[in-house]
């Protein structure tokens, strides 16, 4: 198994959620409601936030996909 250098960067495959994974405990989130981009900060502190990180880090379900630091970044700028 591969070592994850982190920060990591994922996105839904809709393009409707990226995900900035700093730790195995932490992210932050960029979400997109109508023409509002917003940016959440989660710290995994109960299962199903673990969970999520670790359906993001491994595409379990095969709902999500590698995204860049570039791509991440363009986002926060709208």
């Amino acid at each position: 198994m591969s070592q994850i250098i982190f920060p990591t960067y994922r996105k839904y495959k809709n393009n409707k959620n990226f995900f900035k994974i700093i730790n195995e405990n932490e992210f932050e989130e960029i979400s997109f409601i109508g023409s509002k981009v917003i940016v959440t900060n989660h710290l995994a502190k109960i299962l199903p936030d673990r969970n999520l990180i670790t359906d993001l880090l491994h595409d379990i379900g095969n709902t999500s996909e590698l995204s860049t630091k570039e791509e991440y970044e363009s986002y926060l700028n709208k």
